[in-house]
């Protein structure tokens, strides 16, 4: 397969600053020396299938993601039942218990916030009052937030009743092109992909569905962004 090297340099620097990794640490973590992993991201050697799958086997992302940009970095977990819940499958409020820590690992925070239904106020989402469990899962940030989702306009990607481990965005004018964001306007909030207009004004909004339509809206619309870390869909029928 021939790499476009520079997009997937791209997609690494990505991936090291969300893990808030130095070079030098993330090069230990997927087991290759420090001054090979600079001059892969400098351009000096070439990206390989090697490099590829070494990154995906360690780090559990997306091959399909590091290669083209295409899906998520992480891929879409499944679960039978959430990591906290009570007998009859509800996400539990009491937080699990670690015995080698002798704490409480609680997790990532799961919000009773559908982020597709009406518009609420961004200083009300992520308040502990909307905090009704907790989930522990593999290769998420610890930094996520889960929310839930609602409606066909992303399926069969995203599904109505799926949740979102989702991140806040620093500065909304740092667009990861092609990747799925919640996207609260003034008075409007969606799940879309986000892309590059010709106009740099604007973003196309994007459906997975091809029933939606694009939208076209002006980047100073955007109040907030919110990066799509995880897709999770609970199967309540396990």
């Amino acid at each position: 397969m021939t790499y476009n090297s520079n997009e997937i340099i791209g997609r690494l620097r990505y991936i090291i600053d969300e893990m808030h990794m130095t070079q030098n640490e993330f090069a230990q973590h997927i087991g290759i020396d420090s001054s090979n992993l600079s001059k892969y991201l400098n351009g000096r050697l070439p990206i390989n299938e090697s490099l590829i799958n070494r990154i995906v086997v360690n780090l559990g992302l997306s091959k399909t993601w590091l290669e083209t940009g295409e899906d998520l970095p992480y891929a879409k977990q499944q679960l039978a039942m959430p990591s906290h819940t009570t007998v009859d499958g509800r996400i539990s409020n009491e937080p699990e218990y670690d015995d080698d820590d002798d704490d409480y690992a609680e997790g990532i925070p799961v919000y009773d916030i559908d982020v597709t239904a009406g518009m609420i106020p961004r200083d009300m989402m992520f308040v502990n009052e909307n905090i009704i469990g907790y989930i522990n899962l593999p290769n998420m940030l610890q930094d996520c937030r889960i929310v839930r989702v609602s409606g066909d306009s992303m399926s069969p990607v995203i599904r109505s009743g799926d949740m979102l481990a989702v991140r806040e965005l620093s500065d909304i004018q740092d667009i990861f092109w092609g990747q799925i964001y919640v996207v609260l306007l003034e008075d409007y909030c969606m799940v879309k992909y986000v892309r590059r207009h010709n106009d740099p004004t604007k973003v196309i909004l994007r459906s997975e569905n091809p029933d939606y339509d694009d939208m076209e809206i002006d980047r100073d619309k955007i109040r907030e962004l919110m990066f799509v870390q995880n897709i999770i869909h609970i199967d309540t029928r396990m």
